[in-house]
């Protein structure tokens, strides 16, 4: 995919793997929509961003862990933006962000569960319209090798709680949706894959956990780009990837029953309508 002209919607694109992406698609002649929470690191990105592309990006701020500011998010990018030809879902919160203890997110969920994964099942689903409208077009899930089945009667993980279980169920919840999305969107021109771009990158959110970082941004990001714009992957949906591999998740993920569990409550939780 030639990305001159192309607009591309990145979550979690003020800091760490995502920054990096926002920052090599701009230079590419994308035209990029980037989204955080902190004000000062989204202007700082967007000078760098119009220094490199000479257009300035337009900065959409959300808090990822309400959604209604996810509804409220989607729906100026639908009045914004007349196409949307890439929606990179790369927000995420780790196993320690803000401490190891239980936290919930504004609607009462868990709170990983929410951000990692709620909030972005509810933004593709909202953004499809335009997308569908785009083709052909991509979504990016970004996901993680760190994986843990669901348990259904605890899916919010009251009971013996670690941020590492949440995060990884978080994860896992991400490659379940892509695949179930693959097949809603077989024949519309979108496709949707998620990866792990690399073990242990240098970001704020591997050296919050307290692991030492072992790969670079560069060699993450460059995985997620070519899920964004290489032609041997452009056909390709539904798949997980590890960097640029495709591998297998969990044996959960390829579980119909528990997928359509998980969709059922997703629906539910988001308030949307099963199609």
């Amino acid at each position: 995919m030639n990305m001159a002209g192309k607009t591309v919607l990145i979550t979690g694109s003020t800091d760490g793997v995502g920054r990096y992406v926002a920052m090599k698609l701009a230079s590419a002649g994308a035209r990029v929509l980037i989204h955080g929470r902190d004000t000062k690191r989204a202007q700082t990105l967007a000078d760098e961003i119009k220094r490199v592309s000479g257009r300035e990006p337009m900065f959409y701020q959300a808090d990822l862990s309400s959604l209604a500011e996810v509804r409220e998010f989607a729906q100026l990018v639908l009045d914004d933006q007349e196409r949307l030809d890439v929606f990179i879902s790369n927000a995420g919160i780790g196993s320690q962000n803000e401490g190891p203890a239980r936290q919930t997110s504004k609607d009462g969920h868990e709170l990983r569960f929410a951000v990692n994964y709620l909030a972005g099942f509810l933004l593709a689903h909202l953004l499809l319209p335009r997308l569908k409208a785009s083709a052909p077009a991509r979504i990016v899930n970004v996901a993680s090798l760190g994986q843990h089945p669901i348990d259904f009667d605890d899916v919010m993980i009251t009971r013996n709680y670690s941020g590492a279980r949440a995060y990884a169920q978080s994860k896992l919840s991400q490659i379940m949706f892509t695949i179930d999305l693959a097949a809603e969107l077989e024949g519309s021109g979108v496709t949707v894959n998620a990866l792990h771009p690399a073990t242990y990158m240098n970001t704020t959110m591997v050296r919050a956990s307290g692991a030492t970082p072992i790969s670079t941004v560069e060699k993450g990001g460059d995985a997620i780009l070519r899920l964004v714009h290489d032609d041997d992957v452009a056909s390709q949906s539904g798949l997980f990837f590890d960097g640029r591999r495709e591998v297998r998740a969990h044996a959960q993920a390829y579980d119909a029953e528990a997928r359509r569990r998980l969709r059922a409550l997703s629906l539910a939780l988001t308030g949307l309508r099963a199609s």
